[in-house]
């Protein structure tokens, strides 16, 4: 027998061995944990467990539309229903309006991140906004709002047309070069390239350069996420973690080791961005400045209650870049692809927008002065919202109130919902934006007239309490900042594109788009590798 391989399996042995002792005592516990809540909780219907170890959430993670799955459930077991997860947990799917409302308003105090949540967040951004929970949460939102005011809005619209017209420039080049009034161009990348910029220029002041072609280890990045393929130790990382966070988050995997260079890029960009402005600022009177880092700069300097410290401002940095790189250029991303579905929707929106004759319009005429560009943008949100779910544990027992009395496996009709302590609770964003029980028939359709119509968001739509009875900006304490910057820059970069370009698919109208995993899941071409979506684009004359 050969002795050295023998010595070398007893630490994998003894791994195992370690890790089914750590199973076998996290059972005990959980089936405590599991008749303590019972005796405390509104009984509620639930799928089967398919797996002790995974619960259902294998599946749902494999699943091409989750919000179809959700919806199954919800007409199976009503608007709020428990769902097995790992190890013995379950959690607790909210689909009640009432519910939503009661879920957000309570968000960092009475509902908070799971420790697997904060610990992926801090491993990424460090303990910023994104992180932080209750009164620490409130101090850091409330020294960042200023600079996402309308007012500060208003004066950065112009970097948002810049960037735009940086594409243009980009691509009548690349259509010149192939002889021709068109080319296939890959336009995520461009999208990536736009938002990742407009947010260094219009927040930090600091202009990336990837619309010139300019290398970023950022971008490089960000891009790679795209790319990972779905491994069995990721798949059980992400899921098995919500049991065991403080173990799973130490595993290498190639989606951890790629987090820990993100964080060490931003980082480096950040640091560099921070110094400048400081040393900018010595003796100067930065009362008036309202920009972000601005702003940044300044909680950091302020004994005040708004203080931040240099590790929060540095976290409020990488947040920013984050947000700004990751769920815009996913939304333009989406935009196009649905323009390319329906080609008269297209051409209505280019329609509405040829009404520009010079010039490009103000801020206050991109959200007030072009409905159709309004109601196509809202709808893109609506069918796809950058973040599909919002996941809280309760920190102590609550009643969640319902808007329609829910009948539980018992026969009991009730008119509210008790949870303990511990409990794990779930809004399925992406079913909320598209549940034909709340949106009508035709909820999973890309239809921009239902926001120009007097009747077109349904009643029950109406009672949810989002950004336009949406949930794409979640909702309470935790509503996205930046919504209005996004909302900006969106509409601004859309109609640019739209002026001057028709949008076509690379291989005709019956292109198949499906949800690449990434940071956050983003569209590409069905059965392609990685999150490309290569277009046909026309140059308008």
């Amino acid at each position: 027998m050969d002795w050295s391989t023998y010595n070398a399996a007893l630490p994998t042995v003894g791994v195992v061995n370690a890790l089914g002792a750590l199973i076998g005592l996290w059972v005990v516990y959980a089936i405590a944990q599991h008749m303590r809540r019972r005796a405390h909780c509104t009984p509620l219907a639930s799928p089967p467990n398919p797996s002790f170890l995974f619960g259902i959430g294998r599946s749902l993670f494999k699943h091409p539309d989750p919000a179809a799955v959700y919806e199954q459930w919800a007409e199976k077991y009503g608007s709020v229903f428990r769902i097995p997860a790992t190890l013995g947990y379950s959690r607790v799917v909210l689909c009640d309006p009432k519910a939503i409302q009661h879920f957000y308003s309570h968000e960092t105090f009475l509902y908070q991140q799971t420790t697997l949540t904060k610990q992926s967040i801090e491993s990424l951004v460090g303990r910023g906004v994104l992180w932080a929970e209750g009164e620490s949460h409130k101090r850091q939102r409330k020294a960042l709002t200023p600079a996402f005011s309308n007012a500060a809005i208003r004066r950065l619209t112009y970097i948002f047309f810049d960037s735009a017209y940086k594409i243009k420039t980009a691509w009548d080049s690349i259509i010149a070069a192939e002889g021709d009034d068109s080319a296939i161009i890959e336009v995520q990348a461009w999208m990536n390239h736009v938002s990742l910029d407009s947010i260094g220029i219009a927040g930090f002041s600091h202009d990336f350069g990837t619309l010139h072609g300019k290398h970023s280890t950022v971008a490089e990045t960000f891009d790679s996420f795209s790319s990972l393929k779905p491994t069995l130790i990721g798949v059980a990382v992400f899921i098995v973690g919500l049991a065991f966070p403080r173990v799973m988050m130490r595993i290498p995997t190639a989606f951890r080791m790629l987090v820990k260079q993100l964080n060490a890029s931003m980082s480096e960009v950040a640091d560099d961005l921070l110094a400048n402005t400081r040393k900018e600022s010595e003796g100067e009177d930065k009362a008036e400045d309202k920009s972000i880092i601005g702003l940044l700069v300044k909680a950091e300097s302020n004994q005040s209650d708004l203080h931040m410290s240099q590790d929060e401002v540095m976290a409020q940095m990488k947040v920013l870049i984050l947000a700004g790189y990751e769920t815009t250029s996913i939304s333009l991303t989406w935009c196009l692809v649905e323009l390319c579905k329906k080609p008269e929707i297209q051409a209505k929106l280019r329609s509405e927008l040829s009404q520009i004759s010079s010039g490009d319009p103000t801020w206050d005429q991109l959200t007030n002065g072009f409905p159709y560009l309004d109601a196509v943008v809202h709808e893109t949100l609506r069918l796809h919202p950058p973040l599909g779910e919002t996941t809280r544990i309760a920190t102590e027992d609550a009643i969640i109130p319902l808007s329609t009395p829910l009948k539980t496996p018992t026969g009991t009709v009730v008119d509210n919902v008790s949870i303990a302590k511990g409990d794990i609770v779930t809004v399925p964003i992406h079913l909320m934006n598209s549940w034909p029980e709340i949106w009508g028939p035709d909820a999973r359709e890309f239809n921009p007239e239902r926001w120009l119509a007097e009747d077109g968001v349904p009643k029950k739509a109406q009672e949810l309490q989002g950004h336009r009875h949406l949930l794409t900006f979640v909702d309470g304490p935790r509503i996205c900042l930046g919504r209005g910057f996004a909302l900006a820059e969106f509409k601004a970069v859309l109609s640019v594109l739209i002026r001057n370009y028709t949008f076509e698919f690379r291989d005709g109208p019956d292109t198949q788009i499906e949800r690449v995993r990434g940071i956050l899941p983003r569209p590409g071409v069905a059965g392609e590798k990685g999150a490309k979506i290569p277009l046909r684009v026309r140059r308008l004359e």
